[in-house]
């Protein structure tokens, strides 16, 4: 393993590869995997196939478990584990470590603001930490107080995270357009926001979703709306099954029309990931792209009006 480690990109499951083609793509080699933990001798980049970015990795020789945690504790006081070999000494450092507070989130609520570093045993000797990385989570994944009676499918829980991620939600009476919507798990999210929601799909929502305050349903395809031909709206989501060049023209179309201020879109992939798709969602001005710990082989894409003309990410600032 190189002597200098300047980032860590951690990937979600089975995604590794996936991590790796795009890190290469924008110019960073991984010089060793721990785990899901890529590691590089290179600085970091901001990659959205990435959960977490270790920004500022620092690697350290250490005498004991007493010592390992003396030198967490002397610079922050929250630290996040990444557990990839060593665990039962690891967990003895975790043990010394003051606790984190990263109860589960009733939604909606905004992130963490408490610094959050993170650290890993390479081996039984050797730690590598960073004081600073990309999400205020745990491993890049947040826990949410889940509704497990209500919502017609677990699909609701990527909203949740997208609208966290986002630091900003649809809020009561604003109007949104759910995209491919059936059964209707992201339709029953922003209705229970007190949205005014307008789902649009060929086949017919949930009976319990269809029936909620706020719902209107439209049988049509996503596909075949003219955005310009609607009534504008606050937000447009979209969770459906497509080939992501279709995505891409539909949201281009959107953005396009001026009929909305907001978009939040999922980019499903099918076998090998499009990579020259992946970088025009990037190009779109006011927009950007992440993995969420909820998302699958698929990106989820945030634009917002307001973003595009200030020439501005719609994700809050972090280190990138």
């Amino acid at each position: 393993m190189s002597a200098s480690i300047q980032a860590a990109w951690l990937a979600a499951d089975g995604l590794k590869h996936v991590l790796q083609e795009d890190l290469l793509l924008r110019g960073v080699t991984v010089t060793q995997w721990h785990g899901m933990l890529a590691l590089s001798s290179q600085k970091p980049v901001y990659s959205p196939w990435a959960l977490d970015i270790w920004t500022a990795p620092q690697k350290v020789n250490i005498q004991s478990i007493r010592d390992a945690s003396d030198r967490l504790r002397a610079i922050q006081r929250n630290w996040s584990l990444y557990a990839a070999d060593c665990f039962r000494r690891a967990g003895l450092i975790v043990q010394k470590l003051p606790p984190v507070k990263a109860a589960p989130l009733v939604f909606p609520a905004h992130t963490p603001t408490s610094p959050l570093g993170a650290w890993t045993l390479l081996n039984t000797s050797t730690m590598l930490f960073s004081a600073t990385k990309s999400s205020p989570f745990v491993n890049g994944a947040p826990e949410f107080v889940e509704n497990r009676t209500d919502p017609p499918s677990r699909a609701y829980l990527k909203l949740w995270e997208a609208c966290t991620r986002l630091g900003r939600w649809p809020v009561a009476g604003e109007r949104c357009y759910d995209l491919g919507a059936t059964p209707g798990g992201w339709t029953w999210a922003l209705a229970t926001l007190g949205a005014q929601v307008t789902a649009f799909d060929r086949a017919p929502l949930a009976p319990s979703v269809a029936a909620m305050p706020g719902v209107c349903f439209e049988q049509a395809s996503a596909f075949g709306l003219d955005p310009k031909q609607l009534p504008a709206v606050d937000w447009v989501f979209s969770d459906i099954i497509a080939y992501p060049q279709r995505l891409l023209r539909l949201t281009r179309a959107w953005v396009e029309s001026g009929q909305t201020k907001n978009i939040v879109l999922t980019v499903k992939f099918q076998g090998d990931t499009d990579h020259e798709t992946v970088a025009a969602f990037e190009a779109i001005p006011g927009g950007a792209l992440a993995h969420l710990a909820h998302n699958k082989h698929e990106l989820t894409f945030f634009w917002s009006q307001e973003a595009a003309l200030k020439g501005q990410s719609p994700l809050p600032a972090n280190a990138f």
